[in-house]
């Protein structure tokens, strides 16, 4: 099987437009958390020069006391939605390269068994439980690679569920400290 020009132009434009476009999605993720990070800069500095006048105010230090304590909450709650903003914006991110990756490896993997077919057919007499031995040994090592994936993704999952109910558990504890005070 010859290899001819033709092919490999289109070959490079593929690669070309898969770079550029996982460099715009990457770029695009970027631009959501710098955006997110501006935000977030600009409410706590509003909010601690707030903080600052409520704490000027205060009469006595029971009063100081109290004004801290009612923050705890609402911080621990920004700190968490801010960590659930920026998970968001990676897994959206990761989904994306992922997506990328499995199509390329499904495309690689159907040029990889053509080729084998191509040899298999053009194989010499008498070599056919050689070539069914290899048909069968990259069967499996598809199979592997199948499940492999499988696992990560069912891996991807359940870390997904544990950070939810880390969250949880964190915002439970704030709630819980705010009304013991």
């Amino acid at each position: 099987m010859f290899i001819t020009a033709d092919q490999i132009t289109a070959t490079n434009q593929a690669a070309f437009d898969t770079t550029k476009a996982l460099a715009t999605k990457s770029f695009a993720g970027l631009e959501k958390l710098v955006e997110l990070n501006m935000a977030a800069a600009k409410a706590l500095m509003t909010e601690s020069f707030s903080h600052a006048q409520a704490a000027l105010a205060a009469k006595d230090l029971q009063q100081a006391l109290a004004l801290q304590t009612s923050l705890v909450a609402p911080m621990v709650e920004k700190s968490v939605a801010y960590s659930r903003h920026v998970y968001g914006i990676a897994v959206e991110t990761g989904a994306e390269f992922s997506k990328a990756f499995e199509g390329k490896a499904a495309d690689a993997q159907k040029a990889f068994n053509q080729v084998v077919e191509n040899v298999a057919k053009n194989a010499p007499a008498g070599t056919e439980s050689a070539v069914a031995v290899f048909k069968s040994a990259l069967a499996s090592s598809q199979t592997a690679i199948d499940s492999a994936q499988s696992s990560a993704k069912k891996a991807l999952a359940v870390a997904e569920s544990n950070i939810a109910a880390v969250t949880e558990q964190a915002l439970s504890a704030a709630a819980a400290v705010t009304q013991k005070a």
